[in-house]
């Protein structure tokens, strides 16, 4: 019977994306002294994806998709609440959620594509 091999930057991606949207949601709920703690907890889990789930052949497909959603936030934020805020207090509200979650991605994805860059960088500046 083959073994099968647990692979935790998988579930550290899993578990960054859930925290990053619960986060987003209970962030009214949340003491002003924990929320740095729960996104240095989304930072250690990016780094930990950025070590442990992008492999090789999976480095540019993955520095493309995180160069596009991070550089995306930004007017993806402000278009959604000039959008959003056509429909008064309700949209506002989601608005405001929205970005928060997109927010807190960003606050797990960047370590993982600074990592990600960093092991790119140093194959590429590495003698054959």
């Amino acid at each position: 019977m083959a073994s099968k091999t647990v692979n935790y930057g998988e579930y550290a991606f899993l578990g960054g994306v859930i925290l990053a949207l619960v986060i987003s949601v209970m962030s009214p709920f949340v003491p002003v002294v924990i929320m740095p703690l729960l996104i240095a907890l989304l930072f250690i889990l990016g780094v930990v994806v950025g070590v442990a789930n992008i492999q090789e052949k999976e480095v540019n497909g993955f520095l493309i998709a995180s160069i596009a959603l991070l550089l995306a936030t930004t007017s993806w934020n402000t278009l959604l609440a000039a959008t959003l805020g056509l429909f008064g207090t309700a949209g506002n509200t989601l608005a405001a959620l929205i970005a928060s979650f997109t927010g807190t991605l960003v606050a797990f994805i960047s370590p993982a594509a600074f990592i990600v860059a960093l092991k790119a960088v140093y194959k590429l500046a590495k003698p054959d």
